[in-house]
Formats: structure tokens, sequence, C-alpha cells
């Protein structure tokens, strides 16, 4: 059984610069993520897409921290598709929860997106896929 969206724990995005994640822009996303609450992580994820950059003026890393994430839908996976091509290798799942790994390794997205165990080790990646979180 999947946990469901709840409405006595909303969804909430953040955002973090820089602290503990080198240059790293860090989208923190709490509660679920469904066609009705997933707003908030597409608008942070595009803004971010033309946000700031580095001191060399290169585009800057953005590292989605899904740890507090148990549950998505299918528009949340459309959203980060579409994401992932518009921000390449910049874009980077950090320490998704077992409930969100097990649905990335259902549709075979863990072989496309680029995943990573935590914060840290997507921040410091160099764009390349790392291995699939978890393992």
């Amino acid at each position: 059984m999947h946990p469901q969206p709840s409405s006595d724990r909303p969804t909430q995005v953040r955002i973090r610069e820089g602290q503990r994640a080198g240059d790293a822009l860090v989208i923190i996303v709490t509660g679920p993520l469904d066609i009705d609450t997933v707003a908030p992580l597409e608008a942070a994820l595009c803004e971010a897409g033309a946000g700031p950059r580095d001191g060399d003026g290169a585009a800057r890393p953005v590292v989605v921290d899904l740890a507090e994430v148990e549950f998505a839908d299918s528009t949340t996976v459309n959203i980060l598709l579409q994401q992932h091509a518009a921000l390449g290798t910049r874009l980077r799942l950090a320490a998704p929860s077992p409930g969100l790994r097990r649905l990335f390794e259902l549709t075979g997205l863990d072989g496309v997106l680029p995943l990573y165990g935590t914060v840290a080790e997507a921040a410091a990646a160099d764009g390349a896929a790392a291995e699939p979180a978890g393992e």
C-alpha cells in the first residue's frame, strides 16, 4: 500500500543556497507530490533553470532533496523529466525516500534521472550519472 497525499501534511518546497552543498542550489521538498501539490516544486525548478550562476558565470547545479517525500504521482515524474531535459546534468536528485526509489525503479527512471544517496554527493558530482541511490 502506498502512502497517500494528506491535507494534514502539506507539501513544502524550500531553497537553500550553498550551505554544506558547495556551489549547488538545493531545493528541499517535504510532503507528498501529486497533481495538486507539485506546482511549488515545478516553479522552483523553473526559477533555478534561469537562476544564479557561479563566480565564473557557469550555471550552478540544482539538487532536489527528496528524503522527506514518500509519495509522488505521474505528474511529478513528468515534471522531473521535463526539468531534466531543460537542465541536463545540472539537475540532480538526492536521497530519494524508499517510496520514491521504488517508483524510480519501477518506471525505469533510475536509469534516466541522476540519483545520488545524499545531497552532498549530488552537489559534489561532476554531472555524470551516479550509481542508483541506496545500493
